[in-house]
């Protein structure tokens, strides 16, 4: 298969990061990378549950949670919440079946989306974000 040609996983660019790039903001109004390291989060705990029946709504952290603190343990909680959050993923479409990435998520509005287009649509989420980080990284450098 190779490497993606997007460049490196979102994984390793989040664990590449130091605290002080973490939170700094050299885009002004643009998130900082622990802002979309909280949202990456949120949306990953969002489809894990779409992916185990709940019906489909906003993250329970909302969409773009805030830190909670700007300190190297807060940065450190953050990188360990979004390694949890994904591993929790990994697992739970490995005990999947092929007939149950047919499957489709329940929506309040009617059938949603299949489980394949859900994790599909997250893959790419995490993509677009890891290139946000990369570029943030480069405004540090």
């Amino acid at each position: 298969m190779g490497d993606a040609w997007h460049g490196n996983n979102v994984s390793s660019i989040i664990s590449s990061v130091n605290d002080s790039q973490a939170f700094s903001r050299p885009i002004p109004d643009a998130h900082t990378i622990a802002e979309i390291a909280l949202h990456l989060t949120s949306w990953t705990g969002e489809v894990n549950s779409r992916l185990m029946g709940k019906v489909s709504g906003e993250p329970a952290e909302g969409d773009w949670p805030n830190p909670i603190e700007e300190t190297p343990s807060g940065w450190s909680a953050i990188v360990s919440d979004f390694h949890i959050e994904n591993e929790k993923l990994i697992n739970l479409s490995m005990s999947f079946m092929a007939d149950d990435w047919t499957k489709h998520v329940q929506a309040p509005s009617g059938r949603g989306i299949s489980y394949f287009e859900l994790f599909n649509g997250l893959i790419q989420h995490h993509a677009y974000h890891a290139g946000q980080i990369s570029l943030l990284l480069k405004f540090r450098s």
